[in-house]
């Protein structure tokens, strides 16, 4: 899978008993009838002109209606019209709007790589980056989905061998990455330990769970 952890760290934490915290209390999704973490959800309110609208960050104002972060969830609330059903009103679905959920997780992704080179905690460029990790465990190693295999599988050992459980995101494509930080093209890039990383892994972690599902989307 293109974001892993190394199997040992998936082995050790599936015995961990999964507690809310105070701040990520337990939702119920409304399409599996299931409570999770908030981290693992994906927020919906009701517009004033009655559309649905994804708010992935938490903020907008209104009830709001809790869907796990997967594809297939989605598009049940949409065909069985749930968002309606918990509202207990008539609402408008748009068209496409698991296609314009995973969107919206790709540009908050995007946009927190880039607040991470504003804070200084981004490092870019191969050789800088297999300084970093030589140095001890980073907060998460970001490679480009297109960049050339030899080097991203050589960073990747490195991480690995560095700390076996370090994040390691291969979603974005080089262009992307490039942008956000100023570049024509980026391949390789480390997030230093800390809040910031930890924001991004739970954007990426609910983005790879939409997007995973997405007809023709490829995995690596």
């Amino acid at each position: 899978m293109i974001f892993a952890l190394s199997q040992e760290t998936q082995d050790a934490r599936s015995d961990e008993p999964a507690l809310p915290s105070r701040r990520n209390p337990l939702r119920r999704c409304i399409a599996s009838g299931e409570q999770h973490d908030k981290s693992e959800l994906l927020r919906f309110v009701i517009g004033p002109d009655g559309a649905v609208v994804p708010d992935l960050a938490g903020e907008l104002p209104g009830r709001g209606f809790w869907l796990l972060a997967r594809r297939d969830m989605i598009d049940k609330a949409c065909l069985r019209n749930l968002f309606a059903k918990a509202a207990r009103a008539k609402v408008r679905v748009p068209d496409g709007l698991a296609d314009q959920v995973t969107m919206l997780l790709r540009q908050r992704c995007l946009g927190l790589i880039g607040l991470a080179r504003r804070a200084g905690v981004l490092t870019v460029g191969y050789e800088k980056v297999r300084s970093e990790l030589s140095r001890g465990p980073a907060g998460v190693l970001i490679q480009a989905s297109d960049g050339a295999p030899g080097g991203r599988h050589k960073l990747s050992a490195l991480a690995r061998a560095t700390a076996p459980d370090m994040p390691v995101v291969e979603h974005l494509s080089a262009a992307e990455l490039g942008q956000v930080i100023g570049r024509e093209a980026a391949v390789h890039l480390v997030m230093a330990p800390g809040a910031l990383a930890d924001r991004f892994l739970v954007e990426v972690g609910r983005y790879a769970a939409v997007a995973a599902e997405r007809p023709g989307n490829t995995m690596t």
